[in-house]
């Protein structure tokens, strides 16, 4: 069994002065060669490999914070933190430190840490003044305290010596006695004093401090010093807020009284960094990154200890997904839940597997189906970003509960089709959540991420199950629209307007085609579709519009890409209604394309015999090879239609078969996208349309 004292998580601190997560392993102290020197090497726990080698500089100020943690700097802008599970086992990696470097390990950082210049100025400096001495804490030096504060930010070892007086002296605590004082005999200029002294102190960028400073019986009293900004008329009331209108709601009662003295702690020391200090100058910027750090760690720690304590978690859950249960009391639940993931965020990648993986197997996605069809918007905005989480973190567990609820529930209660209609249905007018539900939904159907293996097709699966259950609620506000376009008054046989969907439908068929993907096209050729959008063509007549525009692109683009199976459908079923149109060559153009590929195949059939004799069957060489190949891609059109059927999947053929109704209404409203006159109302309008210059017979249903 490894040894638990020394194992430890690598962090490092980057541009925006977060802590990223390097991985977990194990730590040791040992001499390297190359480097010259006792180093720092962390091994991963999973495979061995090195996530660390540092060597223990003699001028490196290394600093241990909460008892588990190691920091360092090596380079400008390059920090370094070890986080220990244990607390001997930091203490041990501590005296090694302490030991290369000739330190003193009962002190919490090993050296100043001072660039040369710094240095020399120092060394001009009397022995006596190393020392800071702190005036009397009194009202009256109050002033005199704030100067000495202040006056100490810009240098880094001055830093250093007043974090360590206010450490010994307990100065902090006598200090946050003289508040309550002032503020009884509301002594302004005092409480102003007090406001740069405490905000001085939290920019020492000290853990020790910190630490003193947020317990339990210190931390509102440093709020309160926060208050009394020299800037403000009035002082802010955070304590009322924090501790009145903030109050913390156990939606399951929490019996671990280290967990809640955490949650309470994380939330508060949050409030300060992100509500009461202003934002800091360039200058300051790096004052606060230990300040950082704690909220972070802490963190880490509430999200473990309540991972921890399986009691709570089954109660959360059992309760969120109970149909007893308030909606208030749902709201409370799924509000703690959505913070519960956001504090995830800090966990190693390996722990946050394990974390989401805990959530699904405690019915995370069920719950979600419920609060996700709530009216109350803000649990539906929360039960989004606890879906994004899920979607973010593993796409292919959110699929695979998917495709199991069929056989539970109705089709307008799959969790997919909730995030559907939620996606469609949204009432905000920037379309905020249903831009983010669009992005989690494009990342569940995107086939590139999509799991492959000898047993089992992701891919096939989830996209025959897609198309099967979810596609006609996606594509219903089409359907409906165009429903309802097709019979309006408007569109009479001889108007010059164009009905509204035709471009939008025309839009569409054109990506599809630009896929080039023979699939769609035995698609398209199987339901005809090529006949609305011809018939659209013939009944626009000699106007050029954009509408005449984009359906000769269309064309024009199957011309030069040469895509042989729709320029063969195209040429032998709708030739002839096209012919006439001679003000662009592209219908010309697709027919010689025809003839070229006829001619072309009627030569290679005439020489196949000869080919064939004149060497072995069992010898072939690559140019038979690729004319086979080839051949088997440059069937006529008749060939092509006769075999489209059996090239589709039996996937395909199965669903489309189960779902002929749903899905031929695609193709439906896509021919009825261009809805003219029955042929009835045809006939008897025959003579009119011969009289119409402008109108071309259109092609026949």
């Amino acid at each position: 069994m490894s040894d638990t004292r020394r194992r430890v998580k690598v962090y490092t601190l980057n541009e925006d002065r977060q802590w990223d997560d390097r991985g977990t392993g194990h730590v040791s102290s040992t001499f390297v060669e190359r480097l010259r020197g006792i180093s720092l090497l962390v091994r991963a726990e999973s495979d061995g490999s090195l996530l660390l080698e540092s060597k223990i500089s003699p001028n490196t100020a290394y600093q241990k914070q909460q008892d588990t943690l190691i920091v360092w700097s090596e380079a400008d802008n390059y920090d370094l933190a070890l986080s220990f599970q244990e607390k001997a086992g930091c203490d041990e990696i501590w005296e090694r430190i302490c030991q290369v470097q000739g330190r003193d390990p009962a002190l919490d950082i090993t050296q100043d840490p001072i660039d040369e210049s710094e240095e020399e100025r120092f060394e001009e400096i009397p022995e006596t003044s190393h020392l800071v001495e702190l005036p009397p804490c009194e009202q009256s030096r109050l002033e005199e305290i704030a100067d000495l504060v202040t006056s100490v930010l810009s240098s880094p070892i001055r830093r250093e010596k007043l974090a360590l007086a206010l450490m010994t002296e307990g100065y902090i605590k006598k200090l946050l006695g003289l508040f309550r004082v002032c503020e009884e005999v509301d002594n302004r200029e005092g409480l102003h004093h007090l406001y740069e002294i405490v905000r001085g102190v939290l920019f020492l960028n000290k853990a020790a401090l910190f630490e003193v400073m947020f317990s339990d019986d210190c931390i509102m009293d440093v709020v309160g010093c926060l208050e009394y900004d020299p800037a403000l008329v009035q002082p802010k009331r955070h304590r009322e807020f924090l501790t009145k209108t903030a109050k913390f709601k156990e939606v399951i009662p929490i019996t671990d009284s280290e967990l809640r003295q955490k949650i309470h702690q994380t939330y508060r020391v949050q409030y300060i960094q992100d509500i009461i200090l202003p934002t800091p100058s360039v200058f300051e910027e790096n004052f606060l990154s230990t300040l950082t750090s704690f909220i972070f760690f802490n963190k880490v720690e509430i999200v473990s200890m309540l991972q921890e304590d399986e009691k709570f978690l089954t109660e959360v859950f059992a309760q969120l997904t109970d149909d007893a249960t308030e909606d208030s009391k749902r709201r409370e639940l799924v509000n703690f839940v959505k913070e519960f993931c956001a504090f995830s965020q800090t966990l190693q990648p390996q722990n946050r597997d394990a974390f989401f993986k805990t959530l699904a197997n405690l019915g995370i996605l069920p719950a979600l189906e419920i609060v996700m069809g709530m009216d109350d918007l803000q649990v539906r905005a929360a039960a989004t970003d606890i879906f994004s989480y899920l979607v973010e973190f593993s796409p292919s567990m959110v699929r695979e509960f998917v495709m199991q609820e069929p056989q539970q529930t109705d089709d307008d209660v799959l969790l997919i089709n909730v995030v559907i209609k939620q996606m469609i249905c949204d009432s905000d007018p920037e379309l905020g959540g249903a831009v983010q539900l669009m992005g989690l939904l494009r990342t569940l159907i995107d086939p590139e991420n999509m799991l492959a293996s000898t047993n089992k097709t992701e891919k096939t699966e989830f996209l025959s199950f897609f198309y099967k259950y979810c596609m006609h609620v996606l594509t219903a506000p089409l359907l409906a629209n165009t429903a309802h376009d097709k019979n309006s008054k408007d569109l009479q046989e001889g108007s010059t307007k164009v009905n509204p969907v035709c471009p939008g439908a025309l839009r569409f068929m054109r990506r599809i085609i630009g896929l080039k993907d023979e699939y769609y096209n035995r698609y398209i050729i199987k339901g005809n579709l090529f006949e609305p959008v011809i018939n659209a063509l013939l009944d626009n007549g000699t106007r050029y519009n954009l509408l005449n525009s984009a359906i000769i692109e269309l064309f024009e683009f199957i011309k030069v890409e040469d895509i042989k199976s729709l320029i063969a459908h195209i040429v032998d079923n709708f030739y002839k209604a096209l012919e006439s149109i001679e003000y662009v060559q592209t219908f010309k153009g697709l027919k010689g394309r025809y003839e070229q590929e006829k001619d072309r195949q009627s030569q290679r059939l005439n020489s196949f015999p000869t080919c064939r004799y004149r060497r072995d069957a069992r010898s072939l060489d690559e140019d038979e090879e690729l004319w086979f190949n080839d051949d088997d891609d440059d069937d006529d059109g008749e060939a092509v239609e006769k075999r489209m059927g059996d090239d589709f999947s039996d996937s395909y053929g199965k669903y489309m078969e189960a779902k002929k109704g749903k899905l031929y209404s695609l193709t439906t409203a896509l021919v009825g996208l261009v809805d003219y006159p029955d042929d009835e109302d045809e006939e008897e309008d025959e003579e009119e349309e011969d009289q119409s210059p402008r109108k071309r017979p259109r092609l026949s249903s």
